[in-house]
């Protein structure tokens, strides 16, 4: 390969081969990257508050809090290449991120235990509601190998809202 072939692929423009078509790839990228931004939204804001809970179950929700956190990042790589391997492109900045994310930030100073779990239970829900729709652009588009990612993703949500539904019931004896 001579010198100036080489120049040229290192500025060609990102071209991902699919079968999928450009308004299906365009659609399907864009849905995926509000998804991705809520998923770091999310990241974020589990992390803030696995940082600062306190209380007397301290323990318990701060490793509850790291163990979400954990499965919500490792999400956000799976969909980044999601678009990628469709042939979209994917987020790039934080300011991308800010643009797109539909979970609201939580910026208090302080906030309960209980008001913590209550917020990420919610998220969680608003985000499955969120995949659920980009599941019908998916399934709309024959887009299957993203729909079989989306069910894995769903149930995972589903059972962090579990979690934190039932970490914010109050007990008989509380």
């Amino acid at each position: 390969m001579a010198a100036r072939e080489a120049k040229s692929l290192r500025i060609a423009p990102l071209a991902t081969p699919t079968d999928l078509h450009p308004n299906a790839v365009r659609d399907i990228a864009g849905a995926l990257n509000a998804l991705l931004a809520d998923m770091f939204g999310l990241y974020l804001k589990t992390k803030n508050f696995h940082w600062h809970v306190s209380g007397p179950h301290f323990r318990d929700y701060h490793l509850l809090l790291d163990e979400q956190g954990e499965q919500v990042f490792a999400t956000t790589d799976d969909i980044a290449e999601r678009v990628r391997k469709i042939g979209g492109t994917t987020l790039r900045s934080i300011g991308h991120i800010g643009r797109l994310q539909r979970i609201k930030d939580n910026d208090a100073d302080f906030v309960t235990p209980m008001d913590m779990l209550a917020e990420l239970r919610d998220d969680n829900k608003r985000l499955v509601a969120s995949m659920r729709e980009v599941h019908d652009v998916c399934d709309e588009h024959g887009d299957v190998a993203t729909t079989s990612l989306l069910e894995n993703w769903i149930d995972e949500a589903e059972r962090r809202t579990w979690f934190l539904f039932e970490a914010t019931r109050a007990g008989r004896g509380e």
